[in-house]
């Protein structure tokens, strides 16, 4: 999965993507990479970021999704938490619902069931302007794994079928550098919950932390972060170095295959 943030003030690119024309030539050079899903988000969860209206989210987001689905069928999923914006990204072309909150606010639960598409489940906690304020758990795997269950039965409550569910523990999303290493080492345990994994720690503080280098610093770093999550069992990685992670991982494939033949 690539990320695509087309706000001026994201973490990871400094805002490099915040025109429909910067965002939708990225777009293309992803597809060209050999990318498998795309993440378009319009709003920064970065820590200490700010809301959007939905107005802004959607001028960001609805031309670029509409933009790609004139050019290519890949999947497109949208980083929003906005149920308006969900469903104005499904009718342009968007066919996955990626959600920081797990579907938590206003009717976006009803409205994702609604839509019938994939929808991925995060844990956080707190809020992104809150999440690293001196986050705490008394054992985080555990916490973690609780929350995105309940959030499972939640969405299977509100009609979203099983088999549409994705769940992602929610790297630097209100854990500390320990906590985020202790969720890593665990990843395989979240494969109990039945449902496909998603692993987000590309270019994260967690791996600034590690190496002691600045965000345009990290694509080794990150590289090995996705590398392990696929060897714990994450079936996708949302990356922002495409190409380069593609090729780390089909090393991690071709093992695999091996192993199950």
């Amino acid at each position: 999965m690539g990320v695509i943030n087309t706000t001026p003030d994201s973490f990871s690119d400094g805002g490099r993507y915040d025109s429909t024309e910067a965002a939708f030539r990225y777009a293309r050079q992803l597809i060209e990479d050999g990318v498998d899903i795309l993440d378009v988000g319009g709003e920064s969860t970065r820590p200490g970021s700010r809301n959007v209206d939905l107005a802004e989210e959607l001028g960001r987001t609805v031309p670029l999704i509409k933009a790609i689905r004139n050019i290519s069928n890949i999947p497109i999923s949208i980083d929003t938490n906005k149920p308006e914006v969900m469903r104005q990204a499904v009718d342009a072309g968007a066919s996955i619902i990626n959600s920081i909150w797990a579907l938590r606010q206003g009717n976006s639960l009803d409205t994702a069931a609604e839509l019938g598409v994939p929808v991925c489940l995060m844990h956080m906690q707190g809020t992104p302007e809150t999440m690293q304020k001196n986050p705490g758990y008394k054992d985080v795997v555990a916490e973690v794994m609780e929350f995105l269950e309940q959030r499972i039965e939640a969405a299977i409550s509100a009609g979203i079928k099983q088999g549409n569910i994705i769940i992602d523990p929610g790297f630097g999303f209100g854990k500390t550098l320990q906590h985020n290493l202790l969720l890593l080492k665990s990843l395989a345990e979240f494969k109990s919950l039945g449902v496909p994994l998603l692993v987000g720690m590309s270019r994260k503080s967690m791996i600034g932390m590690i190496l002691d280098k600045p965000v345009d610093a990290r694509l080794y770093g990150s590289i090995a972060g996705a590398v392990i999550a696929a060897l714990l069992g994450a079936d996708i990685v949302r990356v922002h170095d495409v190409a380069e992670t593609i090729d780390a991982i089909s090393i991690v494939n071709a093992m695999n295959e091996l192993q199950s033949d």
